[in-house]
């Protein structure tokens, strides 16, 4: 059985367990309860995709880039693919702002909704999660792209100076002459080789990890949290995911057919494992082994595009991330019935995009991002506390919409950059 299908029955096992779960929170069997079990194996999946990610992304940059190096390309797939990430990203901002202005999920019945929803998360957590947060955190992109120390960027999980410093190394490998730069290049590649043996082997016990990390998910919720969420912030639910639908069921095709001329239907089946895996993890860099395999040995994609898009992408192409804090941003300013100019609404439009990008590497980025927009318009923080509550499972949807435009860049680039073999069969 196809590995997509296997993770898709995971998923279905998944919402049956957690939900039987959740009835009885401390279900047990032999007396080891079942939601410890979903988190535990859910970790350790998690936990094997994150320890490979340094070395795969270090290793696959600096091949990649010492390829494209030797050949002299390395500005023109350079400015293809910043070209590619802000287009898009910018694309999908303005599709969650025309959706979250015709559906207006912060106006019912001609009403802000502010005083008729019922806050359930903790207005002091959250607002502590971003005390001190501003415009300025944008600006620590630039900072965070030369890390004072590598090994401490590689503990901490600094993926951007992590890329900046492989960048470097790999342009300046092929470039200090032979023999050195030969035995350089055959151990990163060597390593490179090792890594994808790992994730192969990581990905065989993908539908487990799947149905840990998704059960304890729906244990948490619940079905009768989740229709309270859904009587209380429904429409808001509804625009996110409607906008994410639209970005990538109808503009990343459109992309895929028209600029890189490739069958989008054949795009899809080949990145199911990694879509499916991004949803559940909920993260675009977790998500990032199973990206590469899946762009590399089922769309055809060179090693040579891909180890340079696509870790790239995983840190700063959020295609997702950026329509999320527009239609969100939109949403809390009609619950305080606040009516926003177009030029005004415009300015949100650049927050989102720079604000994905600028704080993605923090934590708690969405609503940090989110803050930062609020601030722009006036609002308090603690209007988060609105869209707190269904965060968790907006930022699973969302994950998988970064992931698929990421995989979309790579073949669009790999087709500009003249590859053939990309999606044949």
């Amino acid at each position: 059985m196809k590995l997509h299908w296997q993770i898709i029955i995971a998923l279905g096992l998944a919402v049956v367990f957690g939900l039987a779960t959740s009835l009885q929170y401390d279900t047990a069997i032999l007396g080891f309860g079942l939601y410890s079990a979903y988190k535990f194996i859910g970790t350790l999946f998690l936990n094997a995709l994150k320890m490979i990610i340094v070395p795969l992304v270090v290793s696959s940059i600096i091949v990649g880039v010492a390829g494209i190096g030797a050949s002299g390309g390395f500005a023109r797939l350079g400015s293809k693919t910043l070209l590619y990430y802000l287009a898009t990203t910018l694309i999908s901002v303005t599709v969650g702002l025309m959706v979250v202005n015709a559906v207006q999920p912060g106006i019912v019945n001609g009403e802000p909704v502010k005083d008729q929803i019922n806050l359930t998360a903790d207005v002091s957590d959250i607002t502590a999660k971003v005390a001190g947060r501003d415009a300025s955190d944008v600006v620590e992109v630039f900072i965070r792209m030369i890390p004072p120390n590598i090994i401490d960027a590689a503990a901490n999980g600094q993926m951007l100076g992590l890329i900046f410093f492989s960048l470097l190394f790999g342009y300046f490998m092929v470039r200090i002459g032979e023999p050195y730069a030969g035995s350089q290049y055959n151990f990163w590649q060597g390593l490179y080789e090792v890594m994808l043996s790992i994730t192969l082997l990581i990905m065989k016990f993908a539908p487990l990890g799947v149905f840990g990390l998704v059960a304890a998910v729906v244990a948490d919720t619940g079905a009768g949290q989740f229709m309270t969420l859904m009587e209380t912030l429904g429409w808001f639910f509804m625009s996110v995911i409607l906008a994410l639908a639209i970005h990538a069921f109808v503009v990343m095709p459109l992309i895929l057919r028209f600029v890189a001329r490739v069958n989008p239907l054949r795009h899809y089946r080949a990145m199911a494992p990694a879509l499916l895996t991004a949803f559940s993890t909920a993260s675009s860099s977790a998500t990032l082994p199973l990206t590469i395999e899946c762009v590399e040995k089922n769309a055809g994609v060179s090693n040579r595009t891909s180890s340079f898009v696509l870790p790239l992408g995983s840190t700063v192409n959020m295609d997702g991330t950026a329509l999320y804090e527009c239609v969100a941003a939109m949403f809390i300013a009609q619950a305080y019935g606040l009516d926003l100019s177009f030029l005004q609404q415009f300015v949100i439009v650049l927050l989102a995009l720079l604000t994905s990008i600028g704080v993605a590497g923090i934590p708690s980025a969405s609503l940090v991002a989110i803050t930062i927009i609020l601030g722009y318009m006036g609002l308090p923080a603690e209007g988060i506390a609105l869209i707190f509550v269904v965060d968790r499972l907006l930022d699973m949807c969302r994950t998988a919409v970064n992931v698929f435009s990421d995989s979309c860049g790579a073949v669009t680039i790999g087709k500009l950059e003249g590859e053939d073999g990309i999606l044949k069969s």
